[in-house]
C-alpha cells in the first residue's frame, strides 16, 4: 500500500510541474480510491515503475508527445481495474492530459483598493480548455499591526461590499461557527457574498463521492450548506469577520469617508505565534543598560528602517521631548534621502490615564489652525459639521498643527487614485470632491466647524491658546471608558492591583 502510495504521489508531482490548466480530479480520485481497494502489487514491478516515472519527469513538460508514453507505463500499474475504468479505454483521458500540458496566459494587474492599499491581482486563463482563476496579492509590506474587520450584515446590499482577503487571513461567522482558516485558500479580491459562494462551491466539490458511498456526513455537509445559502438571502441578520495578522486584508466601508455603523475595524499587536507564522523574525528583548549615568532624555537616537514609501534603507530619529502642560511623550521622525519622503509618528511616553479624554474645539478664526496638537494612535477624530469620523489607528500618532492635521485628513483623500480615476464611482466621487472642498474651507478660516479628539486611553492633547486661563472655545471632558474601549486598549485582562500578592504566592 505504501508503494502504491508513493507512485500516486510522483503520477500527481509528474502533471504538477508544468503549468497546468485544469486537473482531471475524476480519474484522479478513481484511480487513488481503486488501489486502495485493491491492495499491494508485486513490489519489484513497483519499484521498476517508479525508476520509470521518474525518468519521464524530467521530458514530459518539455515534449507533449511524452503524455503517449506516460500512458503506456501508467497501464501495468492500473491494468487490474480496466474494466472499471472508463477513462483508461478512451481517447477522452489521453486528450485531457494533452490538454492540461497546454500553456495558459497569466494576467498581473497593480491597483490600488479606496481607502486601502496597493494589491497585485492575477489573472489565468487558457484557451484550450475554458479555465480561468483570480488570486490577489499585497503588493505592499507587512503592516505594524493586525486588522480585524467585524461587519453587521443586515440588509442585502451589504453582501455586495468588496472584500481583499490575503491568504493569511481567517474568515469567520460566529452564528454558524464556520471559519475558513488561513492559509487554506488563495488570496482574493471579492465580495461578502462570493467568499461565502466560494465556500459553498468547496463543500459541495465532493458532495457526490460522499453520497455514492453512502456517508452520514454526506447529509450533514447537505444541512450545513442551505444554511449558508440562507445567510446569501439575508433572511437574518449575521456578523462576518476578517482577521488577518498581516493588516493586508479589507472590508469596504460604502459610507466612506464617513463613519459605517455596521463596520468595526480592530488594529492589534500580533502575538510571537502570528508573527512566527507570516515569517518575521520575533524581535528579542533588549539587555537593560548597566551604566547608571547614561540619560536618553538628552539624546537623540537613531535607528535603521526602510521608508515607507519607496522601501529604500531610511533612518529614523527618536527623541523624548516634555510637552507643556502636558506629559512626555516619543517622537520619531524619518526622512527618506532617497525620495524625499518624510514621516513622523509620536507615541505615548505615559501609562494609560484612568480616564479617558474628550477635546472639543470650536474652530472659528484661521489662528486656530496654528494650534499644536498631539493625536495618539488610540485617538479618533470627528468633524460633526462634515459628517466625518477618522477611526482609532488610522493615520497612526502624529505630532503636528491642526492645520497639519486637518490636511493629513484631506492628502487621505483626495491622493486616491480611485477617488477622481476613470473606474470610480460618479456619485462617490462628487461626495468626495465636496468634502475636500468643505475641509479646505475650514483650513483657509471661511468655515466654522467643531473638532473633536476622542481619546480613551488619555494620552492626546490640543493646544490651550490661553493657558493657564480656560480656553473660551475649547472643552476637556474626562469620562470613564466603556468595557469594549478597555478590551481594545487590552485593560480588561490585566492585573492592576495586588499583582504582588499573587506572585508571592506562586513562589
Amino acid at each position: 500500500m505504501a508503494v502504491i502510495t508513493t507512485v500516486l504521489a510522483l503520477v500527481l508531482a509528474l502533471l504538477s510541474v508544468s503549468t497546468t490548466a485544469k486537473e482531471y480530479k475524476g480519474f484522479w480520485e478513481y484511480f487513488s480510491q481503486s488501489g486502495q481497494e485493491k491492495g499491494r502489487i508485486e513490489q519489484m514491478e513497483q519499484q521498476k515503475l517508479s525508476k520509470e516515472f521518474l525518468n519521464l519527469k524530467a521530458n514530459i513538460e518539455q515534449d507533449h508527445s511524452k503524455v503517449d508514453t506516460f500512458l503506456e507505463k501508467l497501464e501495468p500499474l492500473a491494468g487490474w481495474a480496466k474494466p472499471s475504468l472508463p477513462f483508461l479505454d478512451s481517447r477522452d483521458l489521453q486528450h485531457q492530459l494533452h490538454k492540461e500540458l497546454e500553456e495558459g496566459m497569466t494576467r498581473l494587474l497593480l491597483t490600488k483598493i479606496p481607502f486601502f492599499k496597493e494589491i497585485i491581482v492575477s489573472s489565468f486563463s487558457c484557451e484550450h480548455c475554458g479555465w480561468s482563476n483570480t488570486e490577489i496579492q499585497s503588493a505592499g509590506r507587512i503592516q505594524e499591526q493586525g486588522v480585524r474587520y467585524a461587519l453587521s450584515v443586515r440588509v442585502p446590499e451589504d453582501m455586495n461590499r468588496e472584500v481583499v482577503k490575503t491568504d493569511c487571513a481567517t474568515a469567520r461567522i460566529p452564528e454558524l461557527d464556520f471559519e475558513i482558516p488561513a492559509f487554506s485558500q488563495k488570496g482574493a479580491l471579492t465580495t461578502v457574498e462570493g467568499l461565502i459562494s466560494r465556500a459553498i462551491s468547496g463543500l459541495e466539490q465532493d458532495q457526490p463521492a460522499r453520497r455514492a458511498k453512502g456517508e452520514t456526513m454526506a447529509g450533514k455537509i447537505d444541512e450545513f450548506i442551505a444554511k449558508l445559502k440562507q445567510l446569501k438571502r439575508v433572511d437574518s441578520p449575521f456578523t462576518f469577520i476578517i482577521d488577518d495578522p498581516s493588516g493586508n486584508s479589507f472590508v469596504e466601508n460604502p459610507h466612506a469617508p464617513r463613519k459605517d455603523d455596521a463596520l468595526v475595524i480592530t488594529h492589534y499587536t500580533r502575538t510571537p505565534q502570528q508573527g512566527d507564522m507570516l515569517g518575521l523574525k520575533t524581535e528579542e528583548p533588549e539587555e537593560k543598560s548597566t551604566d547608571p549615568v547614561e540619560d536618553l532624555r538628552n539624546e537623540v537616537l537613531q535607528f535603521n528602517t526602510n521608508c515607507p514609501e519607496c522601501n529604500a534603507p531610511a533612518t529614523t530619529n527618536m527623541k523624548l521631548v516634555q510637552i507643556p502642560h502636558f506629559k512626555e511623550v516619543i517622537i520619531m521622525a524619518t526622512n527618506c534621502e532617497n525620495c524625499g519622503h518624510r514621516t513622523n509618528e509620536v507615541k505615548s511616553g505615559g501609562a494609560v490615564e484612568p480616564l479617558g479624554t474628550r477635546i472639543t474645539l470650536h474652530i472659528t478664526d484661521p489662528s486656530d489652525m496654528t494650534r499644536d496638537i498631539l493625536k495618539s494612535e488610540t485617538c479618533s477624530v470627528e468633524i460633526p459639521e462634515l459628517e466625518f469620523e477618522l477611526g482609532m489607528g488610522a493615520l497612526g500618532g502624529k505630532f503636528t498643527t491642526l492645520e497639519g492635521l486637518l490636511k493629513d485628513i484631506c492628502d487621505l483623500v483626495t491622493r486616491n487614485p480611485f477617488t477622481l480615476g476613470d473606474s470610480s464611482n460618479p456619485d462617490r466621487t462628487e461626495k468626495l470632491e465636496e468634502f475636500s472642498q468643505k475641509l479646505n474651507q475650514i483650513i483657509e478660516g471661511k468655515m466654522n466647524a467643531h473638532f473633536i479628539l476622542d481619546d480613551p486611553a488619555g494620552n492626546s492633547y490640543l493646544q490651550n491658546a490661553y493657558a493657564p486661563e480656560d480656553d473660551p472655545e475649547m472643552k476637556v471632558e474626562r469620562y470613564k471608558r466603556t468595557f469594549d474601549q478597555n478590551e481594545e486598549l487590552g485593560l480588561n485582562d490585566m492585573k492592576t492591583e495586588g499583582y504582588e500578592t499573587g506572585l508571592a504566592s506562586q513562589r
